[in-house]
């Protein structure tokens, strides 16, 4: 068995309340990295050319007011 059926099989046997604790802190790292890895990609210029083609089509007037 894997460490990740080994993984799957503990989690199906939480009680609920472990299992709702387990889902947040869970949800929590998932975002924690996601912003961590978006900041790695600003900080490489990763989005500077979807940046700048936002800002090229705002300037050009398409946009909308909200």
């Amino acid at each position: 068995m894997s460490n990740l059926e080994q993984i799957e099989a503990a989690i199906i046997s939480l009680p609920s309340s472990e299992f709702e604790k387990l889902r947040v802190w869970f949800f929590d790292l998932d975002y924690e990295r996601w912003d961590r890895q978006l900041e790695q990609d600003v900080s490489d210029g990763r989005l500077d050319a979807l940046a700048q083609e936002a800002i090229a089509e705002f300037e050009a007037g398409h946009r909308r007011e909200l």
